[in-house]
């Protein structure tokens, strides 16, 4: 569509988060295709995620004892049945400080478990995927206040144990996070949305001119309009899931195509990319071209009437970096040009802008929010650094201190987007 059909509020900023040099020919082109770029992380099973959200949702593992008292590690456990005619049975003697609740499943399904806030329902921990006749811990700290656990069998109404309250204590309780609902992410999903489609856009516009520089056979010039119409669509890293096929023909590898380089279904930037890195004449690169174009265009005509799931938007957000560190940092989406440092600037561009909109909803639940900030302007000041104006140092090049800084601050920051993924996760209530 032309730019004047976008609107005022295709182009909307969202609200602030606080706070290339052409490499020589690769012998050996990547053998790993990235994930297609949708939920990495199933909605409803996040516990890896969970693991490293810091107290707001308590990290998971594995018990196979009852216990009611203090154990190896020096902590309080107590062991609290999860059943639809249980919840919460056995938490009888209620304590202050940090703690460990081995939680029991005596029913015969797999259930989700809560420990709930009952005044204002803000969630201090959980399990999920509690398979039937197991134990596992649940570790949390509590202060004064009113708890219960909320059990969910997974074919079964949501059920609420007693009310268990703790007085008199001077320790305050770890960071507790209100869940968020499928309607309040509809707000910012729709929003992203728009800001895709003026990406659309732009992809198209910077698309057309790399094709007409190889139609006309100016492979200089093409190399030159390769990697700014590249960086365009991996700027739209939380929509790719929402791209369905699209994103295979436009940013796909050889990894897992019989005939790689030569198969029929390598296509768009990164075929474009080997050919105009390896010598391949105008002649054979005007087909890859025209069909990346075609491809794009498609995109732009097909996105008004697409619908991202709202649950998956926070989930993304950790996703994009996290793709970023398995692929672009190891290089295995490099065919030639030696600008993967530029692609995880511009992830991390995307990751910023989609925290931007959500921003909202994380203010009031992340106590680190601001601390986020801070690690992704630490990425952004490390990857600036490699940009010689335009010229990006390739992974080869980096010296042993420059890979180690970059493989912390974008492994760091992954970590903490992880937070994210959690505290948007949409849970059951009923």
């Amino acid at each position: 569509m032309p730019d004047t059909a976008r609107g005022a509020a295709a182009d909307a900023e969202p609200s602030p988060i606080p706070g290339s040099e052409p490499a020589p020919p690769t012998p050996e082109p990547p053998t790993g295709r990235p994930r297609t770029r949708t939920v990495l992380l199933a909605a409803g099973a996040l516990v890896a995620v969970a693991a490293v959200v810091a107290g707001v949702l308590a990290a998971r593992g594995s018990g196979s004892a009852d216990r009611k008292s203090t154990t190896a590690d020096g902590l309080p456990h107590t062991t609290v049945e999860v059943a639809t005619a249980g919840c919460g049975s056995g938490w009888t003697h209620p304590r202050a400080g940090h703690q460990v609740f081995e939680l029991h499943n005596t029913s015969s399904t797999a259930a989700e478990v809560y420990l709930t806030d009952v005044k204002t329902g803000a969630v201090h921990g959980e399990v999920e995927g509690l398979a039937p006749g197991t134990v596992r811990p649940l570790g949390v700290t509590l202060g004064n206040g009113s708890y219960a656990f909320k059990c969910l069998p997974d074919d079964g109404d949501a059920v609420t144990g007693p009310t268990v309250r703790i007085t008199g204590s001077k320790v305050k309780s770890g960071p507790a996070a209100m869940p968020v609902t499928q309607q309040e992410l509809i707000p910012p999903t729709l929003a992203y949305q728009k800001w895709i489609q003026a990406r659309t856009v732009e992809l198209a516009r910077k698309t057309d001119v790399l094709r007409a520089d190889v139609d006309r056979g100016d492979l200089a010039a093409a190399r030159t309009a390769w990697l700014p119409a590249h960086l365009v669509y991996e700027r739209m890293g939380a929509a790719y899931g929402t791209f369905g096929d699209s994103d295979g023909a436009i940013n796909g590898t050889t990894a897992g195509l019989a005939g790689g380089l030569h198969d029929a279904g390598f296509t768009g930037f990164h075929r474009v990319e080997y050919g105009l890195w390896h010598g391949e004449p105008a002649s054979g690169l005007r087909g890859p071209a025209n069909q990346l174009a075609k491809d794009v265009h498609a995109l732009e005509s097909s996105w008004p009437s697409q619908r991202m799931d709202p649950s998956d938007t926070g989930l993304r957000a950790h996703e994009i970096l996290e793709n970023t560190v398995q692929f672009e940092l190891t290089g295995r989406t490099d065919y030639g040009s030696g600008t993967n440092l530029a692609t995880a600037r511009a992830n991390l561009d995307g990751t910023r802008v989609l925290l931007g909109f959500l921003s909202p909803l994380l203010k009031t639940r992340d106590a680190g929010f601001a601390g986020l900030g801070t690690w992704m302007d630490r990425a952004q000041h490390t990857l600036d650094g490699l940009d010689h104006s335009g010229r990006w140092t390739p992974l080869t090049r980096l010296t042993r201190p420059q890979r180690e800084k970059v493989d912390a601050d974008l492994g760091g920051l992954v970590e903490r987007l992880a937070d994210v993924a959690a505290l948007t996760d949409v849970r059951r209530t009923a």
